[in-house]
């Protein structure tokens, strides 16, 4: 028996090859959470419109954040329910889907299949993938259990027993899918400066952020399994503390005169660090985003297109990718060709493939924001030049699945509420799986070089 889309003869093959598959589920789970959310029971006043209703299910179920509506207050307890089963699907749910299929389609798939769909969610083959697999569902039922056990005792002091563990419930879980879909109306800013809110949501969003194969090799390195982290980890673990701390660091710097004005000094250090976290991956916020100095916006727009890490709940271009070009640029100024880091050289075709995400990811955002300010229209009036910077913010979350706003979301008409479905969609799917997706993989031939200047 031939192996599975070995060929490019067989149609129905490639249609149901694993990377197709991963993105009709994606498709269909959205799809899904929409007929659900426009039921009347799903909203406490009139049903949502087929586009909010698009839109929310899309934000929740690429655990972006971004809402039109006020969960709060718009959704009913039954229209909550959804969007938290949207975002743990979302999060853990396509995650899953995705490795049990690996491991089911694995040995139907040829050499060059399962090179591709390993890139795009492990680091290196593993044999014991079922056992990740384990891992990765009691791991995350684990994690969000203590997180909402802290969340409850912290919130039974502001709301009766029952109110405070759905509370708890519903901000876990959206923490560490890296949703950032809020309960209250001023998201977290209330919490502001109380240090068990601040650090249990930003561990939650932290360990989602970090991808379950790093959880799980440190785990294993820990208990004595494995003597070393893979290189994959160490990038990971190493690029994600320095740009908390960066971010930390140049946030208090940039704010100290303005949102910052005010705030006792542990508070400072709260809020700095929370603002640091999630522009990342999650869409929780204890200041408002709107009032932030320019250099901050530019700070977050940096850090949103970077995003999470491989593997993980968020999207962006990832941090190992971030790495990657950083380390590519230092070397090419040294007049060195390769990459090496820890003593290990990474290879030419994973450099290569971070170049094409970096770029096809800012062509993306280029395309989406340039549609969110040309459907604005001139009814915009002159203040129109001054949304390109809110549209641009915007385009931002969206791509990384972080879902900050500068308060311009619920104003987007319905072209541009599309617009960013599509950058939401895209920027939790990846480029490399939509590009799986629809390649066939014919091996072209070879002609000879020539040289092109550049630079």
């Amino acid at each position: 028996m031939k192996r599975f889309f070995k060929t490019a003869r067989r149609p129905a093959a490639r249609r149901l090859s694993p990377a197709r598959m991963f993105i009709l589920s994606f498709l269909l789970v959205i799809l899904t959470g929409a007929l659900l959310l426009l039921l009347p029971a799903a909203s406490v006043r009139e049903p949502l419109s087929l586009m909010d209703a698009l839109f929310t299910s899309a934000s929740a179920v690429c655990v972006t954040g971004l809402t039109v509506v006020d969960i709060g207050r718009d959704l009913s307890v039954f229209g909550q329910v959804v969007t938290l089963m949207l975002f743990q699907i979302g999060g853990l749910g396509i995650i899953t889907f995705s490795l049990v299929l690996f491991g089911l389609m694995g040995r139907s798939l040829s050499f060059r299949g399962r090179e591709l769909l390993q890139s795009t969610f492990l680091h290196t083959p593993r044999r014991d993938f079922f056992r990740i697999l384990r891992f990765v569902v009691s791991g995350t039922f684990v994690i969000e259990g203590v997180g909402t056990l802290v969340l409850f005792l912290r919130f039974l002091s502001d709301f009766p027993p029952g109110r405070a563990l759905y509370q708890a419930v519903y901000h876990a879980v959206s923490a560490f899918n890296n949703c950032g879909y809020s309960l209250f109306a001023d998201n977290l800013a209330r919490y502001r400066d109380d240090p068990v809110v601040n650090l249990a949501i930003v561990s939650l969003i932290v360990l989602g952020g970090l991808g379950f194969i790093v959880m799980y090799e440190v785990i294993d390195r820990w208990r004595g399994r494995q003597k070393r982290l893979s290189l994959h980890a160490r990038v990971v673990l190493l690029t994600t503390g320095a740009l908390i701390t960066g971010g930390a660091l140049l946030f208090y710097l940039f704010e100290a005169g303005n949102v910052l004005v005010g705030v006792r000094g542990p508070g400072r250090v709260l809020a700095s660090l929370f603002q640091s976290v999630t522009p990342r991956t999650c869409g929780f916020n204890t200041v408002d985003i709107a009032a932030l100095a320019n250099p901050t916006i530019l700070l977050m727009m940096i850090l949103m297109f970077i995003g999470a890490s491989p593997g993980s709940t968020g999207g962006g271009i990832k941090t190992s990718s971030f790495a990657l070009l950083g380390l590519m640029i230092i070397n090419r100024i040294r007049g060195r060709d390769g990459v090496t880091i820890f003593r290990r050289t990474v290879p030419q075709e994973i450099l290569g493939r971070t170049i094409a995400i970096v770029l096809a990811s800012a062509v993306s955002v280029l395309v989406i924001a340039s549609v969110l300010l040309l459907a604005a229209g001139p009814g915009a009036g002159p203040d129109s030049r001054h949304l390109f910077v809110e549209y641009m913010f915007e385009t931002l979350s969206a791509f990384g699945t972080v879902g900050l706003s500068m308060n311009v979301t619920a104003a987007l008409n319905e072209i541009q509420k599309l617009a960013i479905v599509l950058m939401m969609f895209m920027g939790r799917v990846g480029p490399l799986t939509l590009a799986f997706a629809w390649s066939t993989f014919r091996r072209g031939l070879v002609y000879a070089e020539e040289g092109v200047m550049v630079g």
